[in-house]
């Protein structure tokens, strides 16, 4: 946007800066001429900071893209993106930016505890107050579905959900002579698969403890309790919950001990054991209903060696209950809501990237929010695996690790090398993560 129009937006703006004060109060008319945008309208030209977890390596970036440019193309505002890969890293940089005053415009992040933080200070725009400017923002949601924040409010607009579960390479089962898992495998056949696995040369399990041990941490809870009690959090290592998480960690630690991780899980990147997994050497990856479109577009000569499997179970746990539901939408910052330039260009993109046409190209096998569901063209064979395997899936829970603060979490999750290294127990990693919650 050049100077001149920003001053003249900005000018404009002011004229009607007591009626916008409020954040109930309606976009007013301003004098007719130059570039002004009518009543409830996106201003055209303007520039809108774009924050999400459509990093260069998420499956579904090439979706975003395409929809990012049709709203640049109907509208002819510029969204600026700044989007990365989601992890510890990435969420951290996002409440670092609140905290300074650099936070964007809008931002598709996580929509539980990790919210909590702008929520609470006032930095996000609840939907009824959108909704009393905007009547028919988010009107193709279905409002239960809706996350709820601590205050009682609602904020993010849900995208497409999600489901976590074990990814497996059947060539390499196929070479080690080892079935694909079932609905009801266990963990005893699990851990006799991966010494197989192993014998044969192959990592059992793809994964980086180092980066994102939290999917196996979500499963290993669960199986040292039930799907009724997954969300259920410590208030100390002594209790009933706190035991639970021990447990798991040190399930964990037993996986590692064997041997069954790659040499390199300390290390490791996830990109580099997700390729691990991909290119034919790592048999087991717990991952996201996302990587499917990772595994589509680096890997699509290979998908037939693919498969959505179930993850192990031991316990009260059925290996066909998992993890998902919807834990991330799209935020706008009140930095954009009190800007007159920019307030309804925010509220017209986000109603763009969660329409139902725009929500198709995003959902294949996952959770959603629409009133008419979504509409994704032919599946190709992974999304057909997902989708096979997700029918037999007899329960579902969305991840604890979403309902501590992110400073309990962070520090759970980078004890997790010191537990299975013995340089800490696993009640100590418990008790020093929770003692931030």
């Amino acid at each position: 946007m050049k100077k001149s129009r920003l001053l003249a937006l900005v000018l404009t703006g002011a004229l009607t800066l007591s009626l916008l004060a409020g954040c109930n109060s309606k976009p007013q008319p301003a004098a007719s001429g130059g570039n002004d945008p009518a009543p409830g309208q996106p201003a055209k030209g303007v520039e809108l900071i774009v924050v999400t977890s459509y990093g260069g390596d998420d499956g579904h970036r090439k979706d975003y893209e395409a929809a990012v440019k049709s709203y640049e193309e109907a509208t002819g505002n510029t969204i600026m993106d700044a989007s990365g890969t989601s992890n510890e890293e990435w969420k951290a940089k996002v409440l670092t930016d609140f905290q300074t005053g650099t936070e964007s415009d809008v931002l598709f992040f996580f929509s539980g505890a990790d919210a909590e933080p702008f929520i609470q200070a006032g930095k996000v725009v609840d939907i009824a107050t959108i909704r009393a400017s905007y009547p028919d923002y988010a009107s193709n949601m279905r409002d239960p579905m809706l996350a709820v924040a601590s205050d009682g409010k609602n904020y993010a607009v849900p995208s497409s959900g999600f489901w976590e579960n074990m990814f497996v390479n059947t060539k390499v089962l196929a070479d080690c002579g080892v079935s694909v898992p079932g609905p009801d495998y266990t963990w005893d056949q699990f851990l006799a698969d991966c010494e197989t696995i192993k014998a044969k040369g192959y990592a059992p399990i793809a994964c980086s403890l180092f980066e994102v041990p939290h999917y196996w941490f979500e499963f290993t809870v669960m199986n040292n309790g039930t799907l009724d009690s997954q969300l259920d959090v410590p208030a100390s290592a002594d209790d009933a919950t706190g035991k639970k998480w021990a447990a798991a960690l040190n399930d964990i630690k037993d996986l590692y001990e064997r041997g069954y991780f790659p040499i390199n899980t300390l290390t490791a990147t996830d990109a580099e054991t997700v390729q691990l997994f991909a290119e034919g050497e790592a048999a087991f990856l717990i991952d996201g209903s996302w990587k499917v479109n990772h595994f589509v577009d680096n890997y699509g000569e290979n998908l037939s060696d693919y498969a959505i499997s179930y993850v192990p179970a031991k316990g009260q746990r059925k290996a066909s209950e998992a993890i998902g539901g919807i834990s991330m939408g799209y935020f706008i910052t009140m930095k954009a809501w009190t800007d007159p330039a920019k307030q309804a260009a925010a509220v017209d993109f986000v109603k763009h990237m969660t329409s139902d046409e725009v929500m198709s190209t995003f959902v294949t096998t996952e959770v959603t929010a629409l009133k008419n569901g979504a509409s994704p063209s032919g599946l190709n064979p992974l999304e057909q695996a997902a989708a096979d395997a997700n029918a037999n899936i007899t329960g579902v829970i969305g991840p604890v690790q979403d309902t501590v603060s992110s400073e309990c979490k962070a520090d759970l999750f980078a004890n997790v090398l010191n537990v299975v290294t013995g340089k800490m127990t696993a009640e100590e990693a418990v008790g020093s993560a929770i003692a931030l919650n």
